[in-house]
């Protein structure tokens, strides 16, 4: 309770209860035990010793014989999970993960796995045979999840710093992100060798990969290698110093620590009217409320008459179902302090805003054609600075907005663009390009694959074939483990997808505006916004408090200490925790993504007016988490004005909540409609003109013949003659009919010539 959520709290706080149980626990790779030598423990051996075993264990990788093969991976597994078999507690078997994993680092382990990873890839026989297959299990894919396990662990334990980390590991986790992030895998990076497993599962090529363990790593890959958003903050800093840019208002990630949730303010007239509802159980007509009433606070139901009146919420069932979990809210803040003043004066106004206000150059020069058009009768196109005659009111308004002026780096990248495109010979790029552009078309494979279907079964891609057992479950009690198991399968891979989603986008946008554009571009094209929407578009509270996890089973506890007997009571049960972090996290991820996709596009806003998205959004803002309610509010306040005059009215606590929480843009209009830039007809102008803007940046970047229209001609007649032309392969068969019929049959006018030249 009162917990402060962020990306990062929640990725170290998941990454080992989360994603490590039942990853690498599986009974089929953790019941082989190593003995280095007889009568000898592993913790007992020097290191000296412990590297000579692990050097037999490598040389043990390159026999023939696939059985021996995947024995030693297991023992290696063994050895990267801690050896727990010789340890008495979870923090031994830790411990001993992280000095083991260093060590087999260190010993080229790695590498050889990667090998082992790229055979099983390319092996045509286990494709085709799981391409057969009526049904695949675990079964079929034992190799790759063993190997996937061992470099998973290795990659997020050596990506993890700790405080009593030797002084050879930081120089080896150093080392691990460069050789992660070069091309030195058959001249690729390691991510892109996971993507090209992603997308030959979607393609149906190779349905029996084990598709959560690859999303896993490939998520960390990425986040080892090109950093997250703490690192993307610092990136951001470096980036505006290098432009000459003012530094950042303030830490986005220190704010929304920060910030608690909303507590949307509730009348003492709708509290009276809920109460003669209760008890003449029928819907009455809410009367109009007086604004200054709206300032009240009430903790104790925060949101729940905001979609009484939308019509066009069909899932009223969701709204009318009583959950515990809408009377004692999510996450819930610590209790407030007694009041200082009598009852009746409780009603205050928040001391300040969470976000400094922002204007754009945009804003400013709209402001001022406005103000010379009422004025003076004229307009001086984009001068910000001449302000002769206009009243004092004008230049103090004008002083303000610049005093909060903000010039992001996308805007200083399109400029510079512009100027390029304007002046191509006398200009040279001067920025460095990141592997980030390779991955675009694997991740709308990646998107495609993850998305909701509404084909048949049969049709669609099988997530679960890593982790539908061999032989299906025969009592209750199996089948009820099972469908947790299934569940919490599903529940991860949107949680690996969802990160990674927004990783890549960041990414993206930070590398250069246009790389960013044109990927979600591609995104909105493939349909990503009605599939977010979708995915939001059930009982959210529901789904943020799903108990898909049996504790006893988690790793390292299941195999230090005793397993109690399993019961059908203790798995309905569940964990004690009252919510999910793993789905609270994909929730987060995916309203990100929507508001990446949909931020300062008016054609993409109207797409969540289209899609009806307001009351599905609204049931989210149930969940009371101060992170997740933000982006709910964001993507709420950049569609209200197309919304209607009577949705606002009628909607004035949310309206209240976006006004508390979200930055405000100084001159925006947001919350009456009057934005000029809002007109429908100019909406496929608007994506017209980005794909125009992307095409030429990439023609200009990424083209073969870079520059082709200003190239150089080569008026030398033997240099020309000397060039090797490339021929179509029927030419030689057809070349004696081409010169007969083009050249000895065509009569030379000599005449002509002579009076040309």
């Amino acid at each position: 309770c009162g917990k402060k959520t962020t990306e990062n709290e929640l990725d170290r706080e998941w990454v080992r209860q989360v994603e490590t149980q039942s990853e690498t626990n599986t009974q089929a790779d953790t019941d082989l035990k190593v003995t280095p030598s007889q009568g000898r423990r592993w913790i007992t051996l020097s290191l000296a010793e412990q590297r000579a075993y692990v050097m037999r264990l490598l040389d043990a990788l390159e026999v023939t014989d696939r059985d021996k093969r995947l024995k030693v991976a297991r023992a290696i597994l063994y050895l990267a999970q801690g050896v727990f078999a010789e340890c008495d507690s979870d923090t031994d078997v830790i411990r001993w993960s992280r000095h083991n994993v260093f060590l087999l680092y260190d010993m080229g382990i790695f590498t050889a796995l990667l090998e082992l990873l790229s055979m099983e890839m390319d092996n045509n026989q286990a494709c085709s045979s799981a391409v057969r297959k009526p049904a695949i299990s675990l079964a079929d894919s034992t190799e790759l999840r063993v190997l996937l396990s061992v470099m998973y662990l290795m990659v997020e334990t050596i990506r993890l710093q700790t405080e009593d980390d030797q002084p050879d590991w930081t120089t080896a986790r150093e080392a691990f992100r460069t050789e992660l992030g070069s091309p030195l895998y058959n001249g690729e990076p390691f991510a892109l060798l996971l993507f090209t497993m992603v997308t030959k599962f979607c393609s149906m090529n190779a349905p029996h990969f084990p598709m959560k363990k690859v999303l896993l790593l490939l998520w960390k890959t990425v986040l080892f290698t090109m950093g997250g958003f703490e690192e993307l903050q610092e990136m951001k800093v470096r980036g505006r110093e290098r432009l000459s840019l003012p530094p950042l208002p303030e830490d986005s990630i220190k704010v929304v620590r920060s910030m608690r949730a909303a507590s949307p303010p509730a009348s003492a007239m709708e509290l009276i009217e809920q109460q003669q509802q209760a008890k003449r159980g029928r819907r009455s007509r809410r009367p109009l409320v007086k604004q200054d009433s709206l300032d009240t606070y009430n903790e104790r139901d925060p949101f729940k008459n905001d979609d009484e009146d939308d019509s066009e919420d069909a899932d009223g069932n969701l709204e009318s179902e009583v959950d515990p979990l809408d009377r004692d809210v999510i996450i819930q803040p610590p209790p407030p302090p007694p009041p200082l003043r009598p009852p009746t004066d409780r009603a205050s106004l928040p001391k300040g805003l969470p976000w400094a206000p922002k204007v754009r150059e945009k804003d400013i020069e709209h402001f001022l054609e406005i103000s010379r058009n009422k004025f003076i009768g004229f307009t001086l196109g984009s001068d910000t600075e001449t302000l002769v005659g206009l009243p004092r009111p004008i230049h103090e308004s004008v002083k303000t907005l610049k005093q909060h002026k903000y010039v992001s780096i996308a805007e200083m990248q399109i400029k510079k663009e512009e100027e390029l495109q304007q002046c191509p010979m006398t200009l040279v790029k001067v920025e460095t390009l990141t592997p980030c552009c390779i991955y675009q078309i694997a991740l709308l494979k990646l998107l495609l694959a993850a998305a909701p279907t509404s084909k048949a079964k049969t049709d669609s891609i099988n997530i679960l074939a890593d982790v539908l057992p061999e032989e299906m479950p025969i009592t209750v009690l199996q089948s009820m483990k099972l469908g947790i198991d299934v569940n919490r399968h599903k529940e991860i891979i949107v949680k690996a997808i969802s990160a990674l989603l927004l990783l890549l986008l960041k990414h993206f946008k930070l590398n250069h505006i246009y790389q960013f554009e044109i990927v979600s571009q591609h995104l909105v094209f493939a349909n990503c916004i009605p599939l977010i929407l979708k995915f939001f578009n059930q009982n959210i509270m529901s789904y943020i408090s799903a108990k898909n996890s049996i504790c006893v089973l988690d790793f390292p506890h299941c195999v230090v200490h005793e397993m109690p007997e399993l019961t059908a009571e203790s798995l309905e049960a569940g964990d004690s925790n009252q919510f999910c972090w793993r789905n609270l996290f994909s929730c987060i991820n995916l309203l990100r993504i929507l508001n990446k996709l949909t931020k300062w596009k008016h054609s993409r806003t109207m797409m969540l007016v289209v899609f009806k998205s307001a009351p599905i959004l609204k049931r989210a803002l149930k969940v009371k988490q101060a992170m997740m309610q933000l982006y709910v509010l964001k993507l709420l306040k950049i569609q209200t004005k197309y919304l209607g005059r009577q949705w606002r009215k009628s909607n004035m606590k949310t309206m209240s909540a976006i006004y508390q929480k979200v930055r405000h843009r100084l001159n925006d209009d947001w919350a009456y409609g009057n934005d000029i830039d809002a007109r429908p007809w100019d909406f496929q102008a608007e994506e017209c003109a980005l794909r125009e803007s992307i095409e030429k940046f990439n023609s200009r970047r990424y083209d073969k013949n870079q520059n082709g229209e200003f190239a150089p001609v080569d008026n030398c007649l033997q240099s020309v003659l000397g060039q090797r032309v490339e021929l179509p392969d029927d030419f030689q068969y057809s070349y004696e009919m081409w010169l007969e019929r083009e050249v000895f049959s065509q009569p030379i006018q000599w005449e002509g010539l002579l009076e040309r030249n």
